[in-house]
C-alpha cells in the first residue's frame, strides 16, 4: 500500500466517529487506531503496516520495521488450530484444564477455543509437561498462534 493511500485512510479515521480501522490487501494488512492508545501486534502472513490516527501529523515512515526473530522456544509448541477466543477452563470459575507444570498426554484437552459460538476442546498433540502458557483467558487467537510450550 502506498503512502498516499495510507495518509488518506489516516485522515478518514481522524475525521470520522470510528476508533479503529483494519484493512487487508494483497500487499499486507493495515490497522489504524484513533486516539494514540496502545496497538496490539497484528499477525499477518504478509508485511504489516500500522499507523496512529492521533491529531499529530502523520510520520513519513508508517511501516513497522521487521523485528528481530525471537529465539525459538525450547520444547514442543501447541498451536491454535483455528481462529477464535481462548479459554483456559470449561466454564467461568471452573478449574483450568492445565497449569504451568501440569503433565499432559497426547489427546488430552488443554483448552477451549470458541469459534462462531461453538466451544471446541483443543487436544494436546504430544505428551509432556506444560512449561509456558502463552495466552490469557478470553484472548482472541489466530490460526497457528502458539498456545503452550511443552517439554
Amino acid at each position: 500500500m502506498d503512502l498516499r493511500k495510507l495518509k488518506t485512510l489516516v485522515d478518514l479515521v481522524s475525521e470520522s466517529n470510528i476508533s479503529e480501522l483494519e484493512i487487508t490487501e494483497a500487499e499486507g494488512k493495515v490497522r489504524i487506531v484513533k486516539g494514540g492508545g496502545a496497538t496490539g501486534m497484528v499477525m499477518a502472513p504478509a508485511p504489516v503496516m500500522m499507523a496512529s490516527a492521533a491529531p499529530a501529523p502523520v510520520a513519513a515512515s508508517a511501516t513497522v520495521p521487521p523485528a528481530e526473530a525471537p529465539a525459538a522456544p525450547a520444547g514442543k509448541v501447541i498451536k491454535s488450530p483455528m481462529v477464535g477466543t481462548y479459554y483456559r477452563a470449561a466454564s467461568p470459575g471452573a478449574k483450568p484444564f492445565v497449569e504451568v507444570g501440569s503433565s499432559i498426554k497426547e489427546g488430552e484437552a488443554v483448552c477451549i477455543i470458541e469459534a462462531m459460538k461453538i466451544m471446541n476442546e483443543i487436544e494436546a498433540d504430544c505428551s509432556g509437561k506444560i512449561v509456558q502458557i502463552l495466552c490469557e483467558n478470553g484472548q482472541a487467537v489466530e490460526f497457528g498462534q502458539p498456545l503452550f510450550i511443552v517439554e
